[in-house]
């Protein structure tokens, strides 16, 4: 996987100060990407995007979400693992009742 030239301009890196600050930084962006990737499992069991009108009156719709902690390479993270209206959805990401 290539990293955006953006990741690695002086101006970005500049931000960082202290090792502290690039784990932060990494841990964040590691709870992040596993977010959007429930998010996007969600949009495909569901069949539509967050927001859009093809959900209305669809049957089964987002019900909000739940925290949820794992244990990554990187660590325990605690995220947000969105949840349907008939509790349908089964991640694959983080299934559930694991971490």
């Amino acid at each position: 996987m290539d990293i955006p030239k953006e990741f690695l301009s002086k101006e970005f890196l500049s931000q960082f100060k202290t090792g502290e600050d690039v784990t932060a930084f990494m841990k964040e962006l590691h709870t992040r990407v596993y977010e959007q990737m429930l998010e996007a499992e969600l949009d495909n069991h569901l069949g539509y995007e967050k927001h859009s009108n093809q959900g209305d009156h669809s049957g089964n719709s987002r019900n909000g979400s739940y925290k949820k902690q794992i244990q990554t390479e990187m660590g325990e993270s605690v995220i947000q693992v969105p949840r349907d209206r008939k509790s349908e959805f089964e991640p694959v990401v983080v299934p559930k009742h694991q971490s």
